[in-house]
C-alpha cells in the first residue's frame, strides 16, 4: 500500500535537474523561461532541483565534449532508478554546429541513454514543454514497470 503511494507520487510530481554540457546558453535561457509564470512548466508538478540524487528527470543542453562527458555520466549514475533523460536543442541531440570539432564527442546519446529529443537551435519553450511532457510519460511508464 505505502509503496504504491510513493510510486504514484514520483510519477505525478517528478523532480528535474538541468545540466549544461557547454552550450551557447540559448537553450539554457529557454529552459529557464519554461519555469517563468508565462510558460509555467511547474503546473505539471515539476520541481527544479540542483542535486542529482533527488532528480527523476535530467534535462541536458549543449554538446558533449571529452572534458564534460565524465561529469554527465557521473550525474546520470547518481540519479535514482527509474529516471528519464531529455536532450534539448541541436547540440544536445547531435552535437549541433560543433559536431565536427576535435574536442566534441557528439550528442548526449553518445554517453548516456536518451528518452526524448527536443529539436531546435535554440529550442523554443513550447517545444521544451512538449519534450518534458513526453519525458514525463516515459518516466511514468518506467515507474509503473519498476513497481
Amino acid at each position: 500500500m505505502f509503496g504504491s503511494f510513493i510510486k504514484k507520487s514520483r510519477a505525478k510530481s517528478p523532480w528535474i535537474m538541468h545540466f549544461d554540457c557547454g552550450s551557447c546558453n540559448g537553450c539554457d535561457i529557454e529552459v529557464l523561461a519554461c519555469l517563468t509564470p508565462l510558460y509555467d512548466v511547474e503546473r505539471f508538478g515539476i520541481i527544479n532541483v540542483g542535486n542529482p540524487k533527488h532528480a527523476d528527470v535530467l534535462l541536458v543542453t549543449g554538446t558533449v565534449n571529452h572534458r564534460n562527458k565524465k561529469v554527465l555520466k557521473n550525474i546520470y549514475d547518481q540519479m535514482p532508478e527509474p529516471k528519464a533523460v531529455i536532450a534539448i536543442g541541436a547540440c544536445g541531440n547531435t552535437g549541433g554546429v560543433f559536431r565536427d570539432a576535435y574536442n566534441v564527442v557528439g550528442g548526449v546519446d553518445k554517453v548516456i541513454p536518451v528518452d526524448v529529443y527536443v529539436p531546435g537551435c535554440p529550442a523554443k519553450p513550447e517545444a521544451i514543454i512538449d519534450g518534458v511532457v513526453a519525458g514525463l510519460a516515459k518516466f511514468a511508464e518506467k515507474v509503473e514497470d519498476a513497481g
